[in-house]
């Protein structure tokens, strides 16, 4: 952006104003000129960073820069990032409820066992149980009997029970 014909149009009318006052005015309008040049742009130059600091607040997250080339400000505009096109997703598909067990495998006997998980994991089943509208436990209960009875071992392949009939119980992180 130029500022020159502004500066221009301040000369004009400080030297319309020095025409009013005679001779001794003219002269004293004519040494000032130069100096208030300078004064000119650079409140220019300030009331512009001012206006496209407002402008910048408006248009966040893109904005509006003043840069000084040589005697002239020019603007920098960056963008605001344009919005992601909305894509359809895929219904997630819900692992199916398995079934209760069956009655003749509820004895009615209960077992008590403490059980510790990693505070992310246990926000995470706490979550889980709430969406399936269950207690923590009974979800913990339904878990492990679908992990036991659909088929997947206690052990994994090739892992059999320790050997000499010891056995080791506890927890490692």
């Amino acid at each position: 952006m130029d500022l020159t014909p502004y500066v221009d149009n301040l000369r004009q009318e400080l030297a319309v104003a020095a025409d009013a006052g005679g001779d001794d005015a003219r002269a004293l309008a004519e040494r000032l000129t130069a100096p208030l040049e300078s004064a000119a742009r650079l409140t220019l130059l300030n009331a512009l960073s001012a206006a496209m600091g407002e402008v910048t607040r408006e248009l966040a997250p893109g904005s509006v820069d003043v840069r000084l080339r040589g005697l002239d400000p020019e603007f920098v505009v960056t963008a605001p990032p344009a919005p992601e096109p909305l894509r359809e997703q895929p219904e997630p598909v819900a692992a199916p409820v398995p079934p209760p067990p069956p009655a003749d495998a509820d004895d009615g006997a209960m077992a008590r066992i403490n059980f510790r998980l990693p505070a992310h994991l246990k926000a995470r089943a706490e979550d889980a149980a709430t969406a399936e509208g269950l207690s923590v436990n009974a979800w913990l209960v339904r878990a492990v009997s679908a992990a036991l009875d659909g088929g997947q071992r206690a052990n994994p392949p090739g892992r059999g029970a320790p050997s000499g009939g010891r056995s080791f119980t506890g927890w490692v992180r």
